[in-house]
C-alpha cells in the first residue's frame, strides 16, 4: 500500500478517505457479478440462431469456444488497465486518462441514459413477462402485469443495493448460484432424454457442411453478444481486495466458467433437440424442457429466465452506479452524484438516480412496447464505439504513461490487443449495418445513436469550464490503507 500511495499527493484525510470506495469485495463476489452480468436471457435464444447459421455441430461448438477465447483476450486487455488504474469509474476512467474529459463525459452520459439504465429496464421487462406467464398480477392485462413486475424488480433490487455493498453482493452470489442451477437443469433435461432420438425436422440452410464466411460471421455476432458484459468487472476494481491479483483471476475464472457453461448448455440443446431442431426453434430452452418434463417444463423455464433476469439486473445495478459516482467526483456541477455512503459502502446518490432513470424507461417501455426495445437495441453502435475506444486506450496509455506501474501486462502485446480491437471494430460495423437498415416510423434508426451522442456533446459544452484538473497519480481517488497496512 505504501508504494501505491507514494505517487499520490496529498494523502487523503481520514474523513475524506471514508468518502470513497474501499476494498471490501472478494474474489467470489467479483466472479458472481461478472457471471451474473454475462449470463442473461441470450443463452435461451442465441443458440437457436447460432445453430441455424453454423450448419454443423462442430462449427456450432467451435463458435461458442471461439467466443470464449475472444472474450478472454479482451479480459486480458482489461486486466492490464484495471490493475494499473483501479477505479470505480472503470471504462470511464480509462477513457479519461487516454483521451481527456470530454470523451469520458460522453461515455458516462451514454451509460446513464441508455446503455446501463436501458439494459436494466429491458431485463426488468424480461422478468415481468416471464413472471406474468407463471403468476399474473390481478391488474386486468398481461401488459400491465409485466410492467408492474418490471417496476417492482427495479425498486426492490435498488433498495437491496442501497442497504450496502455487502447486501448487494450477497444477493448477487445467491442469485448467480440459482442461475447456474437453472442452467444445469437444462443439462439434466438432456440427460433425461439420453437415448431418445431427437425429433426429425427440416435441416436449416447450409446444414451438413462448413458455413459461409458471412453466415459464420453473423453467428459470431450472436455468440459475442451472449458473452457481453465481462468488461463490467473494471467498475469494481477499486472495491476489490488485492486487485492486482484478484482482478486477473476474477476475469479469467469467470470467462472460463461461462465458456464451459455455454458449451455444456449447447450440448444439452443439441443432444435433446438435434441441430435441426435447434435451428428451427423459437424458444429453444422451453422446447427442450417441454420434451423432457412435459407441460411443467414451460413453467420451469419461465421461472428460470425470470431468475436469470434478476441476476443480471442486480449485477448491472452494482457496476452501473459506479460510473455515475465517478462522474460526480470529477465534475463539480454533478457533485451530488459523487456522494459515497461510507457506512454502507455504496454510491447512494448514483444508485437513486439510476433507479429513477430505469423506472422512467420502464414507463416508456410500458407506453411504447417494442419501440422501446428497438430504441435500446439501436444504440448498440454507441456501446461498441466506446468499447473500441477502450481497447485503443491500452495502446494510448502505454505510450502516454509509459512509467506507470502495471502489475499485469497483456501477453503477446501488441497482437492480442490488436485482435481485441479488430473484433470490436467488426461488431461496431455490424451494429451500424443493422441499424442503418432499420427504421422507427419514417426515421432511420441510426439517428437514435446520433441523438444520444449529440445530447452528450451539449453536456460537454455546458460543463467543460468547470472540472478540476486530473490528478497526476495512477489512482485519482487513492484508497485508504487496509487495517493490515
Amino acid at each position: 500500500m505504501k508504494e501505491d500511495r507514494a505517487h499520490d499527493s496529498p494523502p487523503p484525510s481520514p474523513a475524506a478517505a471514508d468518502d470513497m470506495p474501499r476494498p471490501v469485495m472478494g474474489l467470489r463476489e467479483a466472479v458472481a457479478i461478472i457471471v451474473g452480468i454475462v449470463i442473461g436471457a441470450g443463452i435461451f435464444k442465441a443458440p437457436a440462431m447460432v445453430a441455424d447459421m453454423s450448419g454443423s455441430a462442430p462449427w456450432m461448438f467451435g463458435a461458442w469456444v471461439l467466443g470464449g477465447l475472444i472474450s478472454l483476450v479482451g479480459a486480458l486487455c482489461y486486466a492490464e488497465l484495471a490493475t494499473a488504474w483501479p477505479h470505480a469509474g472503470g471504462d470511464y476512467h480509462f477513457l479519461q486518462r487516454a483521451y481527456g474529459r470530454p470523451v469520458s463525459l460522453l461515455f458516462a452520459w451514454a451509460r446513464l441514459s441508455v446503455i446501463t439504465t436501458g439494459s436494466i429496464a429491458l431485463l426488468a421487462f424480461v422478468f415481468g413477462d416471464y413472471m406474468t406467464a407463471v403468476l399474473p398480477l390481478p391488474v386486468g392485462s398481461t401488459g400491465l402485469s409485466a410492467a408492474l413486475y418490471a417496476a417492482l424488480s427495479v425498486i426492490g433490487l435498488s433498495a437491496v443495493n442501497l442497504l450496502g455493498v455487502r447486501a448487494g453482493t450477497r444477493a448477487q452470489v445467491w442469485l448467480t448460484l440459482a442461475e447456474i442451477a437453472g442452467l444445469l437443469l437444462i443439462v439434466a433435461a438432456a440427460l433425461t432424454l439420453a437415448g431418445t432420438p431427437a425429433p426429425a425436422a427440416p435441416p436449416p440452410a447450409g446444414a451438413g457442411g462448413a458455413p459461409s464466411v458471412a453466415a459464420f460471421g453473423m453467428a459470431m455476432v450472436f455468440v459475442l453478444l451472449t458473452y457481453g458484459g465481462w468488461n463490467e468487472a473494471a467498475y469494481i476494481s477499486a472495491e476489490l481486495r488485492e486487485p492486482r491479483r484478484n482482478m486477473v483471476r476474477a476475469l479469467v475464472l469467470s470467462i472460463l466458467a461461462i465458456t464451459l457453461l455455454y458449451c455444456v448448455v449447447n450440448w444439452a440443446y443439441w443432444s435433446g433437440l438435434g441441430l435441426e431442431g435447434m435451428g428451427r426453434s423459437s424458444a429453444i430452452a422451453a422446447d427442450l424442457l417441454q420434451v423432457a418434463f412435459g407441460p411443467a417444463g414451460e413453467a420451469t423455464i419461465s421461472v428460470l429466465i425470470a431468475v436469470t433476469a434478476l441476476t443480471s439486473i442486480n449485477a448491472t445495478m452494482i457496476v452501473g452506479a459506479r460510473t455515475s459516482y465517478a462522474l460526480g467526483r470529477d465534475w463539480p456541477a454533478l457533485r451530488r452524484l459523487g456522494r459515497w455512503d461510507a457506512a454502507r459502502g455504496t454510491p447512494s446518490s448514483a444508485l437513486r438516480v439510476q433507479c429513477l432513470a430505469a423506472l422512467a424507461l420502464v414507463l416508456v417501455g410500458a407506453a411504447t412496447g417494442s419501440g422501446f426495445r428497438a430504441m435500446v437495441e439501436f444504440t448498440a453502435p454507441v456501446f461498441w464505439l466506446f468499447f473500441l475506444l477502450t481497447g485503443i486506450a491500452l495502446f494510448v496509455l502505454r505510450r502516454k504513461e509509459p512509467h506507470a506501474e502495471r502489475p499485469f501486462r497483456v501477453p503477446l502485446y501488441p497482437l492480442l490487443p490488436l485482435l481485441f480491437c479488430a473484433v470490436c471494430a467488426y461488431m461496431l460495423w455490424s451494429s451500424l449495418s443493422y441499424v442503418s437498415s432499420q427504421s422507427i416510423g419514417a426515421l432511420n434508426a441510426a439517428w437514435i445513436s446520433v441523438a444520444v451522442l449529440a445530447v452528450g456533446l451539449v453536456l460537454v459544452l455546458l460543463l467543460r469550464p468547470h472540472p478540476a484538473p486530473l490528478p497526476p497519480s495512477s489512482r485519482p481517488h487513492p484508497q485508504p490503507p487496509s487495517p493490515r497496512s
